[in-house]
């Protein structure tokens, strides 16, 4: 297990965005769900018995969604990547996560519909950007900049002067 964690602040839709979460990713579970309780409701403002955390683990990381309140919303300063080996499982994220209200972003980049961002990336990309020819390099992130989704296929040719 990862020492470090990200914890998500959430109003009050943590539980729903872990069952979310773990349902668009084959190795995702839900480990543990904590409720508020009556002790300290000056300061957090939560019913007794409501959901406080949800800790779930998609693919062997551990994240903590927090029914925190209204004070703090998700900006694009933060995501989650996603590295991808194939365009079938760039396309499968793609989907998921845009489902139900999703933003499609640039560059690989989208918001999710609790306004989680993420970055659908590949290895791949990652490779054919950091080939020592710099042309090459330069075709290929000029493809990428103007895509929403990544093509792969598109970044190969690109790769290539196609």
């Amino acid at each position: 297990m990862n020492r470090i964690a990200p914890c998500l602040w959430f109003n009050d839709q943590a539980e729903e965005a872990a069952k979310f979460y773990t349902s668009v990713f084959k190795q995702g579970k839900i480990l543990e769900i904590t409720h508020y309780p009556n002790a300290g409701q000056e300061i957090h403002g939560k019913s007794a018995g409501s959901v406080m955390t949800v800790v779930f683990e998609l693919d062997g990381t551990r994240i903590t969604a927090l029914n925190g309140g209204p004070q703090f919303k998700f900006t694009e300063a933060i995501s989650l990547m996603i590295d991808c080996k194939t365009q079938d499982e760039i396309d499968y994220y793609w989907e998921k996560l845009i489902a139900g209200g999703g933003k499609h972003g640039p560059c690989g980049w989208l918001t999710d519909r609790f306004g989680l961002s993420w970055q659908i990336s590949s290895a791949e990309f990652d490779s054919l950007i950091g080939k020592a020819d710099p042309a090459r390099s330069a075709r290929v992130f000029g493809a990428m900049m103007k895509m929403s989704k990544i093509d792969l296929g598109a970044l190969k040719r690109a790769y290539d002067g196609e």
